[in-house]
């Protein structure tokens, strides 16, 4: 076994995962991170370049688990989707009410746009490991 990648015992065999669990994770720490240093600068404008950097990483590794999500084999897809579909659910009304909060903080231009990309990020992250780590279990 790799050091990228997790063992499964399932059914009597040993099945290897990618770390898309932790890259999924990586990504939503890095844009919470930027949301942080972005809400310290609010209502005030806030320099963007640090968060720029945070999201675009954090959106590189999503893409990266979304990837690696795809080209999985002996995966329980049905049950990554129902679970992924209810946690996308409640992450969308967390993400809308940050989203608000800095609309009515007067958070204006790029700084709303990178916030606002930054709850993209975050919005599938959550649901992502979630589905994840639930579907890698499951027996179909």
């Amino acid at each position: 076994m790799s050091v990228n990648q997790s063992p499964d015992v399932h059914a009597g065999t040993v099945r290897t995962y990618p770390p898309i669990g932790w890259l999924s994770t990586g990504a939503l720490a890095l844009v919470i991170i930027g949301g942080i240093l972005m809400a310290s600068y609010a209502p005030r404008k806030a320099p963007l370049g640090i968060e720029a950097a945070f999201l675009v990483v954090g959106a590189l590794l999503l893409a990266c688990a979304g990837v690696l999500l795809a080209g999985l084999k002996d995966f329980s897809r049905k049950t990554f989707i129902t679970v992924f579909k209810w946690a996308i659910f409640a992450d969308l009304i967390t993400a809308a009410m940050i989203e608000f909060a800095f609309v009515r903080d007067q958070t204006r231009g790029a700084s709303l746009l990178i916030v606002t990309c930054m709850l993209v990020v975050f919005t599938l992250s959550v649901p992502t490991t979630i589905a994840f780590t639930v579907a890698r279990y499951a027996q179909d």
